[in-house]
């Protein structure tokens, strides 16, 4: 089991976590002006790169959003950051 560092509750076992994306993966503005190509690339065209990562997650047990830096690879925890009151947004897909 991989404990993941909830900046609200402190480490959690990381079956209470949900995978929200790749940090910076941002939603194609204008509903009518998105291609099909842009649409496809936002939903299914990932980095999937190895090392470091900036991912955005949500612990279920307490609904908190926020930024993991990890290693894809040794699955280390670099740092946890809060999104919205105080933790900033600039990473956050939608």
């Amino acid at each position: 089991m991989q404990l993941f560092p909830c900046p609200f509750c402190g480490p959690r076992s990381e079956s209470e976590f949900h995978f929200g994306g790749d940090a910076g993966n941002h939603r194609p503005e204008g509903f009518r002006d998105v291609t099909d190509g842009v649409w496809a690339a936002y939903l299914y065209e990932r980095n999937n790169r190895r090392g470091a990562a900036s991912e955005i997650w949500m612990h279920m047990a307490c609904g908190e959003v926020f930024r993991m830096e990890r290693d894809t690879v040794n699955h280390r925890v670099a740092q946890s950051v809060a999104l919205g009151k105080g933790g900033g947004n600039d990473g956050m897909a939608h």
